[in-house]
């Protein structure tokens, strides 16, 4: 028998910004405002990467002190400046990959801040993560990218 499984899911992630479109847009394509709130806030050198172009690549890995290895890469596929951007990534704990998941993100004008939808289809393996856990961690990433845009002096 094997233990080997697969688990789909996908879930949609909306938050509000006071702030102009192309100022969340440049949070996730900026490579040194992203590190800012990608991730923990320390992070080793080498530990982080962002290529931000369509075929470019993101690399994240977090290394904790008493427990696994977590490794984050993913492949920019679509780019609309502004809008909208696509990407595929794979998550690892140590050597097994758990997931592998297509995220969009899309940006539009709310008023005079903006609305970003995040949608993410992906595939949980060998119950090494779950659906539950994946949207939790995305909603905290969220919430720290929402404080990091409050505190860059942005405006709307």
């Amino acid at each position: 028998m094997s233990d080997r499984s697969t688990t789909h899911s996908t879930f949609v992630i909306e938050r509000t910004y006071e702030v102009s479109p192309d100022r969340v847009f440049e949070a996730w394509s900026d490579p040194a405002a992203k590190a800012r709130w990608f991730g923990p806030p320390q992070k080793p050198e080498g530990a982080y990467s962002l290529d931000f172009q369509i075929g470019g690549r993101e690399h994240l890995s977090i290394e904790q002190t008493t427990g696994p290895t977590y490794t984050f890469d993913a492949v920019y596929q679509d780019i609309v400046p502004g809008q909208r951007i696509v990407y595929t990534y794979d998550m690892h704990r140590d050597e097994a990959r758990i997931s592998v998941s297509v995220a969009t993100v899309e940006i539009e004008k709310l008023g005079a801040g903006t609305r970003l939808t995040l949608t993410e289809q992906g595939v949980f393996l060998d119950g090494l993560d779950t659906p539950a856990e994946r949207e939790h961690g995305t909603n905290a990433l969220m919430d720290t990218l929402g404080t990091h845009l409050q505190g860059s002096g942005a405006s709307a």
